[in-house]
């Protein structure tokens, strides 16, 4: 039963669904691109199937409640079960943590075993004959029998000593949970109920506080959330979908695995190396290596921050020497090519003094001008996708109701902006991770990054224009007194495009979690891409044509009923437009 209460790592999980890449080019287009009727009902059953599109959450957010309240019933689940009172059902929920089926399983194959190993006593240890005091185990006073608790071992303490062990125990942390007879040859558990009769008030609500948080921290299928200051707890069911990717209700999104932020399609071995090297010395080296010099007398590194050659080192040392040779500044002068050359570092370099240095600094620059190039596309799709989450509140809100009231709508038909907004912050994060993922991808495979790049310049270039249209195009409607008839084109544009983003990363995401496994093991060209009657979505067949070729067949591809798919946003115009009217790039 071990095996049902493990977590499932990622690498043992089944792939998602089918890959993306098909060759089925007749598929017929879907309806998002549809002209908007004032009716909305067509806008309604668009709406259903992109809910119908989305995978199955599996996590359950839980509040404190939830938590006590599913706690309770376990507790009551394995009393009942064991015909056992619910302090020692605690216990014993404890100590396999919190695992139903294994306290079940263990107790039935040994209850013997489980007593002694958990400290449920059947009988008392020591037996006490009929008598009016009691000498303390702890003091050594002796004590009226009232005024004496004892453990079910039967070792008697008076009251101060257990109320002083208990308290001692409860402000040392967590481990008051397994608390044992205070008797050092002894193994019997001290339950809530002794805690509850003996201990302060206040140790009462820490001991219950513990006990709350065991629940969630020993048990394998559930964690906190890791955001600062949140209260909710998640359960994770693996199943078989693969995504491991929460959202709490405070609407922090983390990874199961790691609970660093959301990262899908991204491993969580490659984000923990991003991360590490973001905030690690070795790109401070790769700079000052880089950039700077070593003074040749103190060894400092120094900057150069200005274009003369002639560098004086800073105090104590004060050295002067040569920014290019290195050389003392004596021995330079208008014989040696003046301030702003050296004819002995030429000639050096020449013969090959300097070669190992210099290709030293070159490399480093070079591996620094790389990590940078990924660097900032990471942080600024972070910050973008930051931005886009306060314009989100912002338009729920605020402009929902505004537009709403403008457009004599209700809000009901604005969910598409929403949907909109949300799809746009999703892509943010996948496109930042992307950016991680192409920074470790071999140089060596080159048809593989060629592909990844094409995959991620098709889902950039899509969400830019779904952000911009959001952003930008949304604002005359705002800005307006009355209802506006081009509000249904924009209603129909920005939903097309919401589609189409949404299928391009979801193409993005298959490929990558797949390890880009479409393109041919021999370099030699990409998989065949050509996109279904999502507009780019998922399929089954497999070729072997490149990059042009699909551009070529998606820009030729005409359907059944006369629409040909725009080559860059796979919109379906009708057979006379010339100009695709989504994102009004010429037919080609």
């Amino acid at each position: 039963m071990d095996s049902e209460d493990d977590m499932l790592d990622a690498n043992d999980l089944d792939s998602l669904d089918d890959d993306f890449y098909s060759g089925d080019t007749d598929a017929a287009p879907i309806d998002y691109y549809t002209d908007y009727d004032d009716d909305a009902d067509d806008y309604f059953d668009d709406a259903h199937r992109i809910d119908s599109r989305r995978p199955e959450q599996n996590f359950t957010i839980l509040k404190e409640s939830d938590i006590r309240l599913r706690q309770e019933d376990d507790i009551t689940r394995v009393a009942t079960v064991l015909s056992i009172s619910r302090v020692l059902a605690s216990i014993l929920l404890r100590h396999y943590n919190w695992s139903v089926s294994r306290v079940h399983d263990a107790w039935f194959a040994d209850e013997e075993r489980v007593r002694k190993a958990v400290g449920l006593l059947e009988n008392p240890v020591v037996q006490h004959t009929d008598t009016t005091e009691l000498t303390c185990g702890i003091c050594f006073e002796n004590y009226p029998l009232a005024r004496i608790k004892m453990a079910p071992c039967g070792h008697p303490y008076c009251m101060s000593c257990w109320e002083g062990y208990i308290s001692t125990s409860i402000n040392d942390g967590p481990g008051c949970l397994m608390l044992r007879c205070p008797d050092p040859t002894c193994g019997a558990a001290v339950g809530q109920d002794m805690i509850n009769l003996i201990a302060s008030e206040e140790d009462k609500q820490k001991y219950a506080r513990y006990l709350l948080r065991s629940y969630i921290e020993d048990n394998k299928k559930s964690k906190w959330c890791p955001a600062p200051g949140c209260e909710y707890a998640v359960t994770f069911d693996a199943g078989s979908c693969g995504n491991y990717d929460v959202s709490c209700l405070c609407s922090h999104s983390f990874c199961w695995n790691c609970t660093e932020e959301a990262h899908r399609p991204v491993d969580c071995s490659t984000v923990a190396t991003w991360i590490l090297k973001n905030s690690a010395e070795s790109e401070n080296m790769n700079w000052i290596l880089a950039n700077s010099k070593p003074c040749p007398k103190c060894k400092r590194p120094i900057e150069k921050n200005q274009g003369c050659m002639h560098i004086t080192c800073t105090p104590p040392c004060k050295f002067e020497f040569c920014w290019l040779c290195l050389g003392a500044w004596s021995d330079h002068g208008e014989r040696t090519g003046g301030f702003y050359a050296c004819n002995r570092y030429e000639a050096a370099k020449q013969e090959g003094v300097y070669d190992d240095t210099e290709r030293r600094r070159e490399m480093a620059k070079n591996s620094l001008e790389r990590y940078t190039h990924y660097y900032e596309r990471w942080a600024s799709n972070q910050s973008s996708r930051q931005k886009a989450l306060a314009d989100l509140q912002q338009m729920q809100t605020v402009h929902i109701e505004k537009l709403s009231d403008i457009q004599c709508q209700p809000e009901s038909q604005l969910k598409f902006i929403t949907e909109a907004w949300l799809q746009i912050i999703e892509c943010r994060r996948v496109l930042k991770w992307t950016y991680a993922y192409g920074f470790y991808l071999p140089d060596n495979e080159h048809a593989k990054k060629q592909f990844f790049e094409y995959l991620q310049g098709e889902a950039e270039s899509g969400l830019e224009r779904l952000h911009q249209c959001a952003e930008k195009e949304l604002q005359p409607f705002l800005c307006g007194d009355d209802p506006s008839r081009e509000f249904n084109d924009f209603r129909t544009k920005l939903a097309g495009l919401t589609s189409v983003t949404r299928n391009y990363f979801e193409n993005l995401v298959r490929a990558l979690e797949n390890g880009l496994a479409d393109v041919d093991s021999n370099g030699g060209g990409l998989s065949r891409a050509t996109s279904s009657k999502n507009g780019a979505g998922s399929s089954k067949g497999r070729g072997g044509r490149g990059k042009g070729s699909f551009r070529s067949s998606m820009s030729s591809r005409m359907n059944d009923d006369g629409h040909w798919c725009c080559e860059h946003c796979t919109y379906a115009n009708v057979k006379s437009a010339s100009t695709c009217q989504m994102c009004y790039q010429q037919r080609r």
